[in-house]
């Protein structure tokens, strides 16, 4: 039996992934002319950092740049499935190649870095101090209450924020312009509503999302509308969070769409969570306490 001569093809986001700050759209409050992130770029240098946002929105994106730009040795791991033991090896490699004379430190990138427990993250405290590795650690949920105070407290926290509209629009003009597929085809976008509420401010998921378009329509000529943007993808994505923050925020502005007398606002709210998946009993339970609590103090009759 012959091998298969097969490759895979890297996804649409990994093969137009930025290379330099100059190609990341969005984000211009940290990486824009003058902004914190660009200044110690532009002066040779990073420090540890956290980053703190939505998927999508370019965390792992600024920490490969920043190590391809400092010519820095790079090392990744996913705190989902890494132990002390893999930091502890990732530690020893990044001090070998610090005493070989690489250059500046290591740079240790850790996704989901909220997911490490304390005894995970005091593993990296001695390694950070002492600046064998820069740390940059990637998280979607609060640092604030995620991150153990010692190893915050040498961390600089930066907020990155959904993309917004005019973001989304270039990241795919970008990739219809710049990807070597997307190039073979005639792209046209008649319609943007559809393509940019299922990213839901994602730029990976805008981007898989144009690419399910381009291979269900097929042929040389794409006109994207919203009819085939559903069809392609069969769903739209509720823009909400069971898990994180936005699970609060918004449960948080329905109480109080209702308690400002916007009718409105809270249907909308109300819509937001039951598209998303919110379990309709802690919504029901969220409704008795504002009756009891907004309702019923503010017109005991009512």
């Amino acid at each position: 039996m012959e091998p298969s001569t097969h490759t895979t093809t890297p996804p649409l986001a990994e093969r137009i992934r930025p290379k330099t700050l100059d190609e990341v759209v969005g984000q211009q409050h940290i990486i824009g002319p003058g902004k914190p992130l660009r200044r110690a770029l532009d002066n040779g240098g990073i420090y540890s950092c956290i980053f703190w946002g939505p998927p999508g929105v370019g965390k792992t994106t600024l920490a490969q740049i920043f190590s391809h730009t400092l010519k820095t040795p790079f090392f990744k791991l996913s705190a989902i499935n890494a132990g002390v033991k893999d930091v502890r090896e990732v530690i020893e490699k990044a001090q070998k190649t610090k005493f070989m004379g690489s250059g500046g430190s290591a740079i240790l990138f850790i996704d989901e870095i909220h997911r490490f427990n304390k005894g995970q993250q005091d593993a990296l405290l001695g390694a950070v101090e002492q600046g064998i590795i820069t740390l940059i650690g990637a998280t979607t949920e609060n640092p604030s209450f995620e991150i153990n105070a010692a190893l915050l407290s040498r961390c600089e926290v930066f907020v990155l924020e959904s993309l917004k509209l005019n973001d989304l629009k270039q990241l795919v003009l970008n990739a219809c312009k710049t990807d070597v597929q997307l190039l073979q085809k005639n792209i046209i976008i008649k319609e943007w509503d559809a393509l940019v509420v299922i990213s839901g401010g994602d730029g990976r998921k805008l981007l898989n999302a144009l690419e399910i378009i381009v291979n269900f329509k097929g042929g040389k000529q794409i006109t994207i509308t919203n009819k085939l943007v559903e069809d392609a993808v069969q769903k739209k994505l509720a823009l909400f969070d069971k898990g994180g923050e936005q699970h609060y925020d918004i449960i948080s502005a329905f109480i109080k769409s209702i308690r400002g007398s916007d009718p409105n606002a809270a249907v909308y709210y109300l819509a937001r969570m039951i598209e998303g998946g919110q379990d309709p009993k802690f919504i029901a339970r969220r409704l008795l306490i504002s009756a009891s609590e907004d309702i019923g103090m503010a017109n005991p009759n009512a």
